[in-house]
């Protein structure tokens, strides 16, 4: 069964500062800033909400396809996800262009500096959602801002049931424009702060906003989720991570549990269940794409925390 996965395909250059910022910055100079960081860790990790939704839908045994725009520069990612076999055909190389990358400086507080080039992201709506696609769901993920518009319009012409998902592009977005996204889509997957911004831009609370949609839902890190469904609330308990070491690219980890679940129609308690599960998963991993639990291993783990398994067979 193949899911339709669009969104930022990215590297994220991520360095570790061995002192705080605060140490360096003076307030009252801050107009006249002029600041080196000596950052002597530093790693090159694998990113993108529609690369890293992709990587663990793999995980769980489907077969994505995953659509983006990427630069000149791409050749190691679709090395990469050759060797996972997720499939790569409808990556459109941009001439000229560099792939989206995020520059990331984390000090020992866990506060981030980051520089971010979207590079190619800018060109996504250069591909379009036709042809014989053989999927049965797909994701709007943060992209470029035309790109995002013009797919979710594809999808809705063409009948495929998406999931929008505006992550950090929300802001860019009107509330005319946010409307129109919530009559096309099928299902919205928002975190906590996404959520009161989505309510402030709307005026309407999020409960009030998933009746415009089969289902709404908002993530809330270590306190679990609620997915708002056919007038109910659900709410899906937070599971326990072995061990948390970084919470980069959680939420793309819990939005290929939700794909999952809603191509296999599953229960709303379950879909939630195998999102918050594999975002635990993801918690115990430095980077976004460095866990590897086989599929079975995942059902376990489900069974182990719920006491069922919805896995059928």
């Amino acid at each position: 069964m193949s899911i339709l996965v669009t969104g930022s395909i990215a590297y994220d250059t991520i360095m570790v500062f061995p002192d705080r910022f605060k140490n360096h910055l003076l307030a009252d100079q801050l107009h006249i800033l002029n600041v080196c960081f000596l950052t002597p860790e530093m790693r090159r990790e694998y990113g993108g909400t529609a690369g890293n939704i992709g990587y663990n839908l793999r995980l769980l045994g489907e077969t994505p396809q995953v659509m983006a725009t990427v630069g000149e520069d791409i050749d190691p990612y679709i090395e990469r996800f050759a060797r996972f076999s997720i499939d790569t055909r409808r990556f459109k190389r941009i001439p000229g262009q560099f792939t989206a990358q995020a520059f990331i400086t984390t000090d020992l507080d866990d506060n981030q500096i980051t520089a971010f080039h979207p590079g190619a992201m800018n060109h996504s709506h250069e591909n379009r959602i036709d042809g014989e696609l053989g999927v049965r769901v797909a994701i709007i993920g943060p992209d470029g801002k035309r790109g995002m518009i013009e797919h979710a319009r594809q999808c809705a012409e063409r009948g495929l049931p998406f999931l929008f998902d505006p992550g950090q592009g929300l802001p860019m977005f009107s509330a005319e424009e946010i409307a129109e996204f919530l009559r096309l889509a099928d299902y919205v997957a928002v975190n906590d702060y996404e959520g009161k911004l989505l309510e402030e831009k709307t005026g309407r609370s999020l409960e009030d906003l998933a009746r415009e949609v089969r289902a709404l839902v908002a993530t809330m890190g270590a306190k679990g989720s609620v997915i708002f469904a056919g007038g109910q609330r659900h709410e899906i308990p937070c599971v326990q991570a072995e061990r948390v070491v970084d919470p980069t690219g959680c939420g793309d980890a819990y939005r290929a549990g939700l794909l999952y679940g809603i191509a296999h129609g599953w229960d709303w308690p379950s879909t939630g269940r195998l999102g918050s599960l594999m975002g635990a998963i993801k918690v115990a991993h430095r980077g976004a794409q460095n866990h590897a639990p086989r599929r079975e291993e995942i059902e376990g783990r489900f069974k182990r925390a719920f006491g069922y398994s919805p896995w059928k067979g």
